[in-house]
């Protein structure tokens, strides 16, 4: 029997531009200059309720962080997933954690539409399915009333950013919590070194390069009894309707290091890229490399680079260059060499910091709302996709404006996936020369 439909909301471009206007993307300056420092967890007897909306491997590393915040009274009381075997392997995964777990049979929920009844059993929600989902899934747990953890990116095309940054606004309404999965944010060294930026330590920043340069990703083989649809959403990172190709998925951390050390979003893009190694059998329509330049006010220029095949140095890192030293993280020097500044001491991990200070915040009523700074960041790496899939410049403004959406409305096993392969089971991959962005 075919599993049921779930049917995306939509939301036309007038309307999510009234409700968040660009001005939305305007609220990153205040929540870049914040940097809270850490707090020591409030004691609290009410339990949080945490449901997790999508059981692989990010998130079941989020579920152990989020489980293990120290001093706080939390339940994990709900689980769904596309596929039953990872929804299994995440409570497998937190077996030692039992006295936190109160998730019998009938809360474990799998197919696509299991993330809408999560919701009815939860507190603190999150959300780690494919990206491709993230916009419309936010939506729905703010309209429920549920602090988010969410990871990134947060979209992977114009409309999904627009919903992304509507529902923002709404979850300040609510005063809800939001945290994106956008680590470095929460990482003591980062925090530090931007803070002497601020300073003016390095004067100010004219320039950068930002690196996310390593090896291959995993591909899971074709089974004899999928669907279409079913392989795409079991191979999601190889489909941009689901992944927004590596330069969304992974690059992101990269960008939003950019944006927030020059406290601003970039007005344009525009880069190449392509896809130099096919691997046999596994088809795939992303790239294995991008590299674009990135254009922000005051005509500063960002240097960034993605890659994903084997050979050559692995490069993940930013550094910048100001009027007055070269930036590292956690380390500032002049052009002479001269050290100005350098990081000392303990650098606690920033994925279990994210989950700490958002369930401080939860307990103390504390504003904590990554949403903004994620999506525009997120958007910033489509931007870059749009660049290199098309071969031309694309302002930031311009390509939020469009009516592009590659989620399709209704999604179910049995559905035709947005791309199709060939008579060879192959995916096209997106050329300059006629690729176009609807």
């Amino acid at each position: 029997m075919p599993t049921p439909s779930i049917v995306l909301p939509t939301v036309s471009r007038r309307d999510a531009l009234r409700g968040t206007g660009l001005g939305a993307v305007g609220a990153l300056g205040a929540s870049l200059a914040s940097m809270p420092a850490l707090h020591a967890q409030s004691p609290s007897s009410e339990v949080i309720r945490i449901g997790l909306i999508g059981a692989g491997g990010r998130g079941t590393g989020a579920l152990q962080q989020a489980l293990s915040v120290p001093g706080s009274n939390v339940k994990l009381t709900a689980v769904a997933d596309a596929f039953k075997d990872r929804i299994e392997g995440a409570l497998k995964a937190v077996d030692s954690m039992k006295d936190k777990l109160d998730c019998p049979e009938d809360r474990r929920f799998d197919g696509l539409d299991g993330y809408q009844k999560v919701l009815d059993h939860c507190d603190l929600v999150i959300l780690a399915t494919p990206p491709g989902f993230r916009p419309f899934h936010f939506q729905k747990a703010v309209e429920a009333g549920k602090h988010v953890f969410m990871e990134k990116p947060v979209c992977v095309d114009s409309f999904g950013a627009r919903l992304c940054l509507e529902a923002a606004k709404m979850a300040d309404e609510k005063k809800l919590k939001v945290v994106v999965g956008l680590q470095r944010r929460y990482e003591r060294k980062y925090r530090e070194t931007v803070a002497r930026v601020r300073e003016g330590l390095a004067g100010d920043i004219i320039g950068g390069q930002v690196y996310w340069n390593g090896g291959g990703i995993w591909y899971r083989n074709r089974q004899p009894d999928q669907t279409e649809m079913q392989f795409q959403v079991n191979n999601w990172y190889h489909f941009n309707w689901l992944c927004g190709d590596h330069i969304c998925e992974q690059h992101v951390h990269n960008i939003d290091v950019a944006n927030w050390f020059l406290d601003k979003l970039p007005e344009a893009a525009y880069g190449t890229g392509g896809r130099q190694n096919r691997v046999p059998g596994q088809p795939s329509e992303i790239y294995d490399h991008h590299a674009v330049n990135f254009t922000y006010p005051g005509g500063v220029r960002i240097a960034s680079q993605c890659r994903q095949f084997p050979g050559g140095d692995g490069r993940v890192n930013e550094e910048f260059q100001g009027t007055k030293g070269y930036i590292r993280i956690g380390e500032i020097t002049d052009y002479a060499g001269k050290v100005l500044w350098k990081f000392e001491g303990e650098n606690p991990n920033p994925y279990q910091v994210e989950h700490d200070e958002l369930q401080d915040a939860i307990r103390n009523d504390r504003p904590l709302n990554n949403a903004y700074y994620g999506t525009s960041s997120s958007f910033s790496a489509v931007l870059g996709r749009f660049a290199t899939y098309t071969g031309k410049q694309w302002g930031y403004k311009q390509a939020l404006e469009m009516n592009y959406r590659t989620m399709p409305e209704n999604v179910s096993w049995d559905a035709q996936p947005p791309v199709m392969p060939d008579k060879d089971g192959n995916y096209k991959i997106p050329m300059p020369a006629e690729y176009r962005i609807a």
